[in-house]
């Protein structure tokens, strides 16, 4: 057991609201948007998602590192969050495959943590009020001074954060001889996204955020991806760009969470910052075509105005989600183009939505 002092900590929300807790090693400030998630595993998974890039993450569930982690259970290079908070943080972990304890990776990766917070009253106060950026700190004798700095943090309305993750340059994945090619564009790609395209017989090259249709084409591929990622899709114009032109092309196109939302911008569909977003591992979709529910891993903080997507002529709404009908999927009906707004990869999360990257690989056979 790991016994130690542990500093005072705060959580300032820009409404003024304040949070107390305790630090878990590493002293000193965060600030970033304050969001939630409810998944009750994952943790790994979650902390080093690129689409949470730039944002402090409560987790819900009330016990956090008490199953360590493992090396290969990333989902990117580096932890993404700007900062952790939780109601218990276990300093020892009891799996026997871990690695390490989740201390030690918080520790290695310069992470600030605090422990001891009311999560409860947290989670629901952002529920009442919407997401919003906060600050978490020790320095909890100067209340004033957090609050003049956490009024200079941009919104994430507007901000642009994919060119934060994105690769510097191209890279492979998979096997060269495998039976398709695909090109990804990285506006933060998750690493179990080309896990399941490999799996499925497909050699990918990962393209940087502001590649141009000509840099993708050169590889010649079989398909399109566009990936999840940060922040929000409005100003992500390049991608849009490449979106439209591959879209005129009629080749095969999938996008994935911040992609999906990239495809609908591109096609004159507008996105809007939610109240909260969706963020967590049961979250309820309705596939339309189908008419089968599925169990959705899911996060994000922007959507596709429903409303234009219904009007547009060249959409077709396929997904829902059951909670609020929020638009969840489209494809278009003359174009050989797809997308979903929650992951069907998971990591964390259920398996119900892995037949979608089945489609996407069927549609390049068919194309």
């Amino acid at each position: 057991m790991k016994y130690q002092k542990r500093k005072k900590a705060l959580i300032l929300l820009a409404d003024g609201t304040i949070f107390h807790g305790k630090s878990i090693g590493k002293e000193g400030t965060a600030f970033g948007e304050v969001c939630f998630n409810t998944g009750t595993t994952g943790y790994q998974e979650i902390f080093t998602d690129p689409s949470y890039y730039g944002q402090l993450m409560v987790t819900t569930n009330a016990h956090i590192g008490n199953y360590g982690t493992k090396d290969e259970e990333v989902e990117s290079d580096s932890i993404k969050i700007s900062g952790l908070i939780c109601k218990n943080f276990s300093f020892n972990y009891s799996r026997p495959d871990g690695d390490s304890s989740l201390d030690d990776f918080l520790n290695d990766n310069n992470l600030l943590a605090i422990s001891d917070v009311d999560t409860r009253a947290l989670v629901s106060h952002i529920r009442d009020n919407g997401a919003m950026n906060a600050v978490i700190s020790t320095n909890v004798d100067n209340v004033d001074e957090l609050k003049k700095q956490l009024a200079e943090v941009p919104s994430m309305e507007g901000l642009e954060l994919a060119s934060q993750v994105s690769t510097k340059e191209a890279y492979y994945y998979g096997d060269e001889s495998a039976q398709y090619k695909i090109a990804a564009l990285d506006i933060g790609i998750k690493k179990n996204i080309l896990r399941n395209l490999s799996k499925r017989g497909a050699y990918i090259k990962v393209f940087p955020y502001n590649s141009r249709f000509e840099d993708l084409e050169a590889f010649k591929p079989d398909g399109y991806f566009l990936s999840n990622g940060p922040g929000d899709p409005k100003p992500l114009i390049e991608a849009q760009a490449l979106a439209k032109e591959i879209i005129k092309r009629n080749l095969p196109l999938f996008g994935i969470c911040l992609g999906h939302q990239v495809i609908a911008l591109a096609n004159g569909i507008s996105t809007y910052k939610m109240h909260n977003g969706h963020r967590g591992i049961n979250h309820p979709v309705k596939n339309l075509i189908t008419t089968k529910g599925e169990i959705t891993s899911q996060n994000h903080g922007f959507a596709i105005n429903r409303e234009e997507t219904e009007k547009n002529n060249e959409l077709e709404i396929t997904h829902l989600h059951l909670n609020d009908d929020t638009v969840m999927g489209i494809k278009m009906k003359n174009k050989n183009c797809f997308s979903v707004q929650y992951h069907p990869e998971a990591s964390p999360g259920p398996n119900d939505s892995n037949y979608l990257f089945d489609e996407f690989i069927q549609n390049i056979k068919n194309n």
